[in-house]
């Protein structure tokens, strides 16, 4: 009995289209690899500003029901609020004060656990406690702590004979704040010294033997060596601390919650503050706050030069 006829394929067609599947690979190039993140990228991140500033262009009471568009109505009546060129003036102090203070001190941190002393690695260890903590829980701490009646810091001054009487350290702006700068110092250090400190490593120390054969002085070396090649480490770390700060919301809400009348209230404590009575002007107050970091990022790597080294 004879076999029907087979018609024989070409070995080239063949090897064609097993190539097929990896040549259509090699034109998606990394995408089907960071699919996976850019998926995650748009559902965590894109997705929740596209719907903040719809909300923002909306009429939704606190009881979430939408009455309609509102166009630009939210972002008028925000602007209008005689509470607003306060509470954005304390913002940009409070970033200020809270991110150079937190840079100077970590600097110097860094630079002495650099160094080798007995019980370093003790000290270190207790650098990571405020970071360690939760920081509503740090601040809910030093809110009792500085309470008129239980608070142990009055009762020290009060022992010490320091004040006569014991004093509302949280009840006006004037002495809230700069307890609101010194707790949110605290609750930075421990990463901004740690950055720093992983810079300060990676620094070889052939460059400080050459630094001294050629008769530089420790001031000089500090900054003519240390502090260039510190750089990217420095950069990180202020750039995570702008933002970090900027929309801070546990320190000032665990301790003052904004008050009293939002007098301690940065843009992000002040648009949770809003969010009581108007959802949407709450919501408008996020846009603006969101468009603010970008704009503040932006500016910082324009004027820092962040990329200089990599286009040289």
């Amino acid at each position: 009995m004879s076999r029907p006829a087979t018609t024989a394929v070409p070995a080239g067609r063949t090897a064609r289209r097993a190539h097929r599947p990896l040549r259509l690979l090699d034109r998606l190039g990394p995408l089907p690899w960071i699919a996976p993140a850019v998926l995650l990228i748009l559902a965590v991140v894109v997705w929740p500003v596209v719907e903040m500033v719809r909300t923002s262009l909306r009429r939704i009471d606190t009881t979430g029901t939408d009455h309609g568009a509102a166009g630009l109505v939210k972002y008028r009546k925000l602007f209008a609020d005689p509470r607003l060129p306060e509470v954005l003036g304390w913002t940009v102090l409070w970033t200020v004060a809270v991110v150079g203070l937190t840079m100077l001190l970590s600097l110097a941190l860094a630079q002495l656990f650099n160094q080798e002393f007995p019980g370093r690695r003790i000290t270190r260890w207790a650098l990571i406690a405020p970071w360690a903590a939760s920081v509503l829980m740090t601040a809910i701490g030093f809110r009792w702590m500085l309470d008129q009646v239980a608070g142990v810091l009055n009762r020290l001054l009060l022992d010490l004979g320091l004040i006569d009487r014991p004093q509302a350290w949280l009840g006006d702006a004037t002495h809230a704040k700069p307890w609101l700068i010194a707790v949110a110092v605290f609750v930075s250090l421990p990463f901004t010294t740690y950055t720093l400190l992983a810079g300060l490593q990676t620094i070889p120390t052939e460059v400080y033997e050459a630094a001294r054969v050629d008769g530089a002085t420790r001031r000089q070396t500090y900054r003519l060596v240390t502090l260039p090649l510190l750089r990217p480490a420095f950069l990180v770390a202020l750039v995570v601390n702008l933002i970090n700060v900027f929309n801070s919301f546990p320190v000032i809400w665990g301790m003052t919650q904004g008050g009293p009348n939002a007098d301690t209230a940065t843009t992000t404590v002040f648009m949770y503050m809003l969010r009581g009575y108007d959802v949407a002007e709450s919501a408008a107050m996020s846009v603006v706050n969101f468009a603010a970091v970008i704009v503040m990022v932006l500016l910082f790597l324009k004027v820092s030069r962040w990329n200089e080294q990599e286009n040289r």
